[in-house]
């Protein structure tokens, strides 16, 4: 019975190998990139690169191992929500109020240490961030939030939430 079921296991592998999502990569120039708005010093872009990229952009480095499933399903899922959450490629494109809450978001995440994921550095040493290399993502992103708040008037870089929906009544 255990050799059917291993059999069985076995056979459902190999033919998942076969079933494979689309890869984020869509090369030449990103007209909504960050860098369109804001300069990104070759420092921190380089820090950009390595350690956000990956799953905040339109182009992602794939390894060797997203060539299996059901990894590859899950670099997929990881990635897309990701850019979901903040593409840099996309970042023109966002209402002003979530730009300036993106930036801000920058800061928070590296701050607590939320960000790179730890499940990301596991495998991926070089994107573990140096307090040097923190300091200049941070200080690269509170630059852009000042000239935000030197350039738009201070309400328009706040997020407009829906009103919470009345409490139903006993």
């Amino acid at each position: 019975m255990i050799k059917k079921i291993l059999l069985v296991l076995l056979i459902i592998l190999l033919i998942i190998q076969f079933i494979r999502p689309k890869k984020n990569i869509h090369p030449g120039p990103e007209p909504a990139d960050i860098s369109t708005l804001y300069p990104v010093p070759a420092n921190v872009d380089s820090i950009l690169s390595v350690a956000c990229k990956d799953c905040h952009s339109n182009n992602t480095r794939y390894p060797w191992y997203n060539n299996i499933q059901p990894v590859a399903w899950f670099l997929a899922n990881h990635v897309t929500d990701g850019k979901r959450s903040f593409n840099l490629n996309e970042f023109a494109t966002y209402p002003l109020a979530r730009q300036y809450d993106k930036i801000e978001e920058i800061k928070k995440q590296i701050d607590k240490g939320d960000m790179p994921l730890s499940s990301y550095t596991l495998i991926h040493k070089d994107a573990v961030l140096t307090d040097a290399q923190k300091k200049a993502v941070i200080g690269w992103s509170e630059n852009i939030r000042q000239q935000m708040e030197a350039k738009y008037p201070k309400d328009s870089l706040v997020r407009r939430r829906p009103p919470a929906p009345p409490v139903a009544e006993r």
